[in-house]
Parts: structure tokens; C-alpha cells; sequence
């Protein structure tokens, strides 16, 4: 296949135009190629961002609409599950494959990428020993690959990934695995997920000296990454595409949708020795709060009017209220494309009702009124229990001797996509491409488009 190309895409939350001053390989590409505004669906947060840009299509479709999965019929809350398949639209990779097997693709740190299909796969998956303890492991295609990454690499710094300690190494980890990865037979199109961006600015604002020098670390590792990829198969075959995947806001307030429903008398909680948990089955209504979005699920089996009234208290808890930008609930669901119906049906994992944040408001799991009386779960690092995103998981406090519950050191958030475009974030191609062109127009590009500008350098329709 002499002639075909080669395409990375570099996922980067985080990315802002302001930021290219910083970062002269992209700024680079930039200038070069082409370099336009990128607007994300809402919610613009990590899983179903990536979920749209690896499918081509609204979350609607897809499926992904937080980074949790709710099970209505189970009533289940799954935080940070990682199987491919959860998505209900073929991904870029099978798309490539279906329309040319000779293709070969990678699917490096995509979340929820487990068992996809594409030749190359990498993702953090420790395993769990019968003592408790943990092995760091990473699910690879084909499955021995790990093991041989390790021997060169060591493994994969998954303190560095997340956590208070999260830092440069676990995204110069991705790149280093995924140019030895590489090695044998280059992947003509290669997804990597580069997490860097996303520490600093959540931790200390995203025009704070530390959020800016994240941008000139990460800029030397896709240097890198670049330079090893285009000595594999030939910079005159290499088109290098980046996504921002979001822009992180500057916060300043803090919206607590569980208690506001506690203090309703819609949640209820249960007492236990490891302090009050979250009764979701319970509950008249709970929120998944998710950065700067919080999906709210009513309890199921109402009636048709019991439960629209339920819905309407909800959305009247939340209307004007200090930090909220806007509800959306009923037909307005449906109109931001997070579900197919109204109410949302079974099979969708979207609320029934939507709170989203202002650009400088984020929103907190939280649902216990007395710090005493939080879970243990709390002051951990533990992203599949709480029910929701934590950032606070990003600090630690030594007195305390785990995470702090102290909401006000959060600086950055993202999540709540803004129509005016103020805060949307961009697409970088390193060649002029017509297609790139037609897509964007003149009021920039969508996060949906990004697949079919894929499919449009291999020749697919």
C-alpha cells in the first residue's frame, strides 16, 4: 500500500488557542495546516467527547452522556467503566476496517476502549488480586503486548495518570509506548489520547504559571511523538490531526445539586460505620454531577403525572439559582441531542433533567450536609464509588491524610459548552485540507465533523 497515508489524531483536553504561543510544535502545525474554533456537544466533558469524536455523531446516538453510565432498568450507577462496548455507533476504527480491511489502526488510551477492534489497543486496566491488592496492568491488543511494553518501559505510571501526583510522565509514558507499539507494522491511522492539559488547570486555573508551563511540557512530548512517528513511515505520508477536547473555564463557585435535592426532601441517604451513602433506589431523585453538568434521575415506576411533577419540582429546585446557567428537561433534552426521547427512554443514560453549570460554577458530587458524617470513599482516590467526578482528587491534604473536601481549591472546570462560542477550543490539521474547509465554514468546526475528515484522507465517503 505505497500510497496510503498516515494519520495521527492527538486527543488533548484542555487545549485553547491562546495556548499555541506556548507550544511551537503545534503552533507549528498550525501554521503550516490549518488551525480552526472547535465546538463540543454538550456535555463537554472526557468520555463523551471522545465518544463523538471517535463516532461521528451526537451522544443521542452513541450512548455516552457523563462520565457514568446509569443502568435504568438495573438502576445502576457504573463511574469510569471502560468495555468499547457501551458505545451504540461503530467507532472510527471499525468504520476504517469496514470500509478498508487492509487498514491498520490503533486505539491508544481511548477511554472505554476495552476489547475494541482496532489492531493496536492500550489502556490502564490494573488487576485485582484476591488479597486486595492491585497489579498494574494495561488491556492491550494483541493481549501479550503489555508484557513486552513493560520490559522496555516499565509500567505505566498510572499514579501520574490521576490523582494528586498526576503529572507529565504518564502522557510521555503514552507516547513512548505507542511509537514502540508502532514499531513492528505503523498504523496507517493511530488515536492518542494525551492527558496533560487537564491536571494543572483543574488544580490552580487555567491562566495560572502552572497550567502554562503544562502546555510547553506536553508541546516536547508530541514533538516527540511526531518526529519518532514520521521516521516510521515518512513525514510526506504523515498527516497530523489534534482535537481539543475541551477548554477549561476559570471557577470561582461551587453548586452542591445532591444536597440541594437532600435539602428537598427528594435524596435520601443511608448510615453505615463508613459513614452515609448515597440511596439511589431510595431516593425520589439524585444527581450524577459531572464538572460542570449534573444529569438527575427521578425515581422510575411514577405515573405519567406524578412523575412530571417530579421533574417539574426538580427544575424549579435549580431555576436561578446561584451558579446555574440553565435546565433542561422534557423536549429541551431532546433538542441538545442527549437523548432520543422524551422522557428519555430505558435504554438512555441521560437525566430527566439536566442542570448545567455557568462558565464559572462547577458542580459537586457531594450529598451529606456534615463533613463528619462523609464516607470513607471520600478522602480517596476512588472514581468508581462516588457518584460523580471528583476533582478533588487532584490534591492532597497531609493533616487530614487523604483528599480534602474543601471545594473551593478546584480552579478549573469544563463541561457546560457555550453557544456564543467564548470558550470553545480547536481543531489543528498539519496540511491544508478542502474537506477541513467545507466541514468548518465560517462558523468553525464540530466535534462530530472530526470522523468523516478521518474517512476523507483515506479516500471514504
Amino acid at each position: 500500500m505505497p500510497d496510503t497515508p498516515h494519520v495521527l489524531l492527538l486527543s488533548i483536553p484542555g487545549l485553547r488557542r491562546e495556548d499555541l504561543s506556548r507550544m511551537p510544535t503545534l503552533e507549528a502545525l498550525a501554521t503550516s495546516g490549518a488551525c480552526v474554533p472547535l465546538a463540543p456537544d454538550l456535555p463537554a466533558v472526557t468520555c463523551p467527547v471522545q465518544a463523538t469524536l471517535t463516532t461521528g455523531v451526537s451522544p443521542s446516538q452513541h450512548g455516552i452522556v457523563a462520565n457514568g453510565l446509569f443502568d435504568r432498568r438495573m438502576q445502576k450507577l457504573e463511574m469510569w467503566i471502560s468495555p468499547d462496548s457501551v458505545h451504540k455507533a461503530p467507532r472510527i476504527w471499525d468504520q476504517l476496517k469496514s470500509a478498508r480491511p487492509e487498514l491498520c489502526t490503533a486505539a491508544w488510551f481511548a477511554l472505554q476502549s476495552k476489547h475494541a477492534t482496532a489492531d493496536l489497543v492500550c489502556l490502564p486496566a490494573p488487576k485485582h488480586n484476591p488479597d486486595g491488592t492491585e497489579t498494574m496492568w494495561c488491556h492491550t491488543r494483541p493481549e501479550p503486548l503489555y508484557g513486552t511494553l513493560r520490559e522496555t518501559l516499565g509500567d505505566f505510571p498510572l499514579h501520574k495518570f490521576w490523582g494528586p501526583i498526576a503529572g507529565i510522565e504518564s502522557s510521555r509514558w503514552i507516547v513512548q509506548s505507542f511509537l514502540e507499539a508502532s514499531g513492528h507494522r505503523p498504523p496507517h491511522f493511530g488515536y492518542v489520547y494525551l492527558p496533560h492539559l487537564d491536571y494543572a488547570a483543574q488544580r490552580t486555573g487555567p491562566e495560572s504559571p502552572q497550567a502554562h508551563a503544562a502546555c510547553g511540557e506536553l508541546d516536547l512530548e508530541i514533538a516527540r511523538l511526531i518526529s519518532g512517528f514520521s521516521e516510521l513511515v515518512g513525514s510526506e505520508r504523515l498527516t497530523v490531526l489534534v482535537a481539543g477536547e475541551y477548554q477549561i473555564r476559570p471557577v470561582s463557585h461551587t453548586l452542591f445539586p445532591n444536597r440541594i435535592l437532600r435539602e428537598a426532601g427528594l435524596l435520601k441517604v443511608t448510615h453505615t460505620p463508613d459513614g452515609e451513602l448515597l440511596d439511589t433506589a431510595g431516593s425520589q431523585a439524585w444527581a450524577l454531577a459531572d464538572h460542570q453538568v449534573s444529569h438527575i434521575y427521578v425515581q422510575p415506576g411514577l405515573t405519567a403525572e406524578a412523575y412530571q411533577q417530579t421533574v417539574d419540582h426538580v427544575v424549579s429546585l435549580f431555576q436561578g439559582r446561584a451558579g446555574v446557567g440553565h435546565v433542561l428537561a422534557g423536549n429541551d433534552l431532546v433538542k441538545a441531542e442527549l437523548t432520543a426521547t422524551s422522557p428519555p427512554g430505558a435504554e438512555s443514560s441521560c437525566g430527566d433533567s439536566v442542570v448545567v453549570s455557568t462558565p464559572d460554577s462547577w458542580q459537586s458530587y457531594f450529598y451529606w450536609l456534615d463533613d463528619a458524617q462523609a464516607p470513607r470513599f471520600a478522602r480517596t482516590v476512588d472514581i468508581h464509588r462516588k457518584p460523580g467526578y471528583d476533582p478533588l482528587e487532584l490534591f492532597f491534604d497531609r493533616a487530614a491524610g487523604g483528599i480534602p473536601l474543601d471545594t473551593r481549591l478546584v480552579k478549573g472546570s469544563h463541561g457546560a459548552a457555550v453557544p456564543d462560542g467564548a470558550h470553545e477550543t480547536i481543531f489543528i490539521a498539519s496540511r491544508p485540507m478542502a474537506s477541513l474547509r467545507m466541514a468548518a465554514g465560517s462558523s468553525g468546526l464540530r466535534m462530530r465533523d472530526i470522523a468523516g475528515l478521518v474517512k476523507a484522507l483515506f479516500g471514504i465517503a
